[in-house]
């Protein structure tokens, strides 16, 4: 994906078990994992709530070209504690799986099962009032994170590639805001967040939101895959 890297990462194996141990290595409680969607025709036979989505998807020149189009009449997020959502610029090469997972956590119901004194628990209680900059700083100058990270982006089934290799995969993340009840599009690589639309139920498999997965979906062809954050209590 190109953007203003100044870090690189091993790209983040699409595999529930690997962003799920990511997840409690960062400090979120082993009541929250992520789950394989395989399908969303039947919304009974889905994990239900969902507290986060994460979509992996082919990213062909065609969509970034279609992304520039679409931010180019938004303002940049400014950050700060008054935000509907929390989200992060994506400086980091190859970590856009990290993003969708950092995003999916510190959004929603899910911060609540960020355990204090730990990496993510700091990481928020740092981040949460800064600038867009700032975030960026901190993601980038925590050896913690990296090693914490790199640890786990090893550890899946498939050849692991160079950190300043192109891949042609790209990860996104859905959740709905507790402020204003919408779901919001988290992309580190657009200039912020992007509302989605009203959500009634506090689940982003909600109709609603399967609405906007589906044409996501319909949008990006063969090749996509749907990860949820649930709770161990999802039915």
């Amino acid at each position: 994906m190109p953007g203003p890297y100044r870090k690189h990462f091993i790209p983040l194996e699409s595999d529930p078990e690997v962003f799920t141990r990511l997840l409690h290595k960062l400090g979120i409680s082993p009541d929250l994992r992520f789950q394989e969607i395989y399908a969303i025709d039947e919304p009974d036979q889905l994990p239900h709530p969902a507290l986060a989505l994460v979509f992996i998807f082919p990213a062909p020149a065609a969509y970034e070209v279609q992304k520039a189009k679409e931010d180019s009449g938004s303002s940049e997020y400014a950050g700060g504690d008054d935000q509907d959502v929390m989200w992060f610029k994506q400086t980091i090469h190859n970590a856009c799986g990290f993003y969708a997972l950092l995003h999916s956590v510190c959004n929603g119901p899910a911060k609540a099962y960020i355990q204090p004194g730990t990496l993510l628990g700091r990481l928020m209680d740092t981040c949460r009032s800064l600038g867009t900059e700032d975030r960026i700083r901190v993601l980038e100058d925590s050896k913690e994170l990296e090693t914490i990270y790199a640890e786990a982006a090893r550890e899946g089934g498939t050849p692991v590639p160079g950190a300043e290799e192109e891949v042609d995969s790209h990860y996104i993340c859905f959740v709905k805001s507790t402020g204003n009840s919408h779901l919001y599009e988290l992309d580190g690589d657009r200039k912020g967040p992007v509302d989605k639309g009203f959500v009634e139920a506090d689940d982003v498999l909600a109709e609603e939101s399967l609405n906007v997965v589906k044409q996501y979906m319909q949008d990006a062809g063969l090749g996509h895959g749907l990860m949820a954050l649930v709770s161990d209590s999802a039915r």
